[in-house]
């Protein structure tokens, strides 16, 4: 075994039970019809922690009645801008109440550190909050200018029925960077979670209730792609479809949701270059590489998973990724200390394994790790920080999307060359470019095709900031302003002034 920093420690309880997550239709949760559910095994620990109503078409088809209802009716889309404000800020701080009860679950059903997940649905609370700030901003334009006559004016009002699809490595932190502006904006919603975990969602909407959300607005069907997911991306009744996870279900998405041209957001994959010229903070470019391909085990689609660094300082950076990796805390995720929890499924383990064995093939070189990691007391759901460096830009390990912890190690000489490496890509997710030249940061920036580049940092984000990707990445934007309009419709109205218009028909 490689020489790591492995705690196999636990100091947060484990729960009694395992939590019964139900779906939430129309205000009430209820079981499926026929009593079916799905187990969600911890990757972390071996054992059922969540069992969960296995959703079907009757329960799809009912959630969408209901949003659809509720939209119709006005009674969330019509209310005060301020009264949907209140309810968000009400979400907020119950969210932040329930925080370590939420931590937990999330924990459990997906192996992430627990202080991880404290702080992903803890500051969630703030998404809400600025989303609820959003509510009554919105506003569109006035013409006053087209005429003695005439007056014209574009209105903003909500899309309408939002299906909202989100996936197993932000469980709760995706869903709150979608459906608090789509219930800003005054659309009513049907939310599917990955199958993998359910329960943070289902606990978000025994906080809906508690905040005074008006029954059918969010709904909340549990259960697979198919047919819960499939149905919720071609009922005519569903205006738009927002997904976050892989990019080949993202197209599958696109074509399905075409037959009846509804609005598509898509938050995809990435396959993410940070780029490292010689006059960078080695020290701190080092760390933030580190963090940005271990961070959530490097099951983010923002993982900084290849770097590109300049050859005459490409050595002595690898020896420091390589030596900061050895320091990383892997281990058991229900103590404060980890920093690296369990691979979420068997089959995503072997995946990542398959991937360095074909880069090894390929006559690429392992640093550090590369091999399945047990973890005394836990078993070998987890993974080696991994290195790789040899790697040519053909390589599939430096062209897909890993989602592990893998970092693979290009080399560039000039500027021209890294930036060409940065996009040879069919993704556009993020970018990174450390140096002291603001010159070169400022070029590289306008350069690069990603939806978000960051200078001499990684993945710090903010509420007020859109997020999404260029390419394959994706389409549309989460969170922000500009995520925020993603869930309106733009109206114009044109109104005429008195009885000037001149007749068109001759009547004598």
């Amino acid at each position: 075994m490689l020489d790591l920093n492995i705690l196999s420690e636990q100091t947060v309880a484990m729960p009694d039970a395992a939590y019964q997550a139900r779906h939430f239709i129309n205000g009430v949760f209820v079981d499926s019809a026929d009593g079916q559910k799905l187990d969600r095994v911890s990757p972390s620990h071996g054992i059922v922690v969540s069992q969960a109503a296995l959703g079907s078409e009757t329960e799809t088809q009912a959630a969408i009645k209901a949003a659809r209802a509720a939209f119709d009716d006005g009674r969330w889309s019509s209310l005060a801008a301020k009264e949907r404000a209140a309810v968000l800020y009400r979400v907020a701080d119950l969210i932040e109440q329930n925080e370590e009860r939420l931590a937990v679950m999330e924990t459990l059903e997906s192996g992430k550190p627990i202080s991880q997940s404290r702080g992903e649905c803890g500051g969630a609370a703030d998404l809400w909050r600025y989303a609820a700030s959003l509510a009554r901003t919105a506003h569109g334009d006035s013409h006053n200018t087209l005429g003695a006559d005439i007056l014209g004016v574009v209105v903003k009002e909500p899309i309408g029925v939002v299906s909202i699809i989100t996936p197993w490595n932000f469980p709760f932190w995706i869903l709150s960077q979608k459906l608090p502006f789509a219930l800003a904006a005054g659309c009513t919603c049907v939310v599917k979670p990955s199958e993998m975990t359910p329960s943070t969602t289902s606990m978000l909407g025994e906080i809906l209730v508690e905040a005074g959300l008006p029954a059918g607005v969010c709904n909340i069907v549990l259960g697979l792609g198919t047919p819960v997911g499939s149905l919720m991306t071609t009922h005519d009744d569903v205006d738009m479809v927002t997904f976050t996870g892989s990019t080949a279900v993202g197209k599958m998405i696109t074509k399905s949701s075409g037959e009846t041209l509804k609005k598509v957001a898509l938050e995809l994959g990435g396959k993410n270059p940070q780029v490292i010229f010689p006059d960078a903070d080695l020290e701190n470019a080092a760390d933030a590489v580190t963090f940005g391909v271990y961070f959530n085990v490097g099951q983010c689609c923002n993982s900084s998973s290849r770097i590109i660094v300049h050859e005459d300082i490409a050595d002595a950076f690898v020896e420091r990724v390589v030596a900061l990796s050895r320091k990383v805390v892997f281990g058991n995720p229900m103590h404060p200390d980890t920093q690296v929890g369990a691979i979420v499924t068997e089959d995503h383990k072997a995946k990542i394994d398959g991937y360095i064995k074909d880069a090894i093939s390929a006559g690429a070189e392992i640093c550090i790790g590369g091999q399945v990691l047990d973890v005394p007391g836990l078993g070998d759901q987890f993974y080696q920080p991994t290195v790789v460096r040899g790697v040519t830009p053909d390589m599939a390990i430096a062209r897909e999307e890993v989602f592990g912890p893998v970092l693979t190690v290009l080399t560039f000489k000039t500027f021209d060359q890294a930036v060409a490496l940065a996009n040879d890509s069919t993704y556009g997710l993020s970018a990174g470019v450390w140096s002291e030249n603001v010159h070169t940061c400022l070029e590289f920036c306008r350069r690069a095709q990603a939806g978000t580049v960051w200078t001499n940092t990684w993945m710090d984000g903010f509420p007020e900031l859109a997020f999404g990707g260029m390419k394959q990445s994706g389409q549309g934007r989460e969170i922000g302003r500009y995520g925020f309009e993603e869930f309106l419709e733009v109206k114009s109205l044109v109104m005429r002034i008195g009885r000037t218009r001149a007749p068109w028909v001759k009547t004598d």
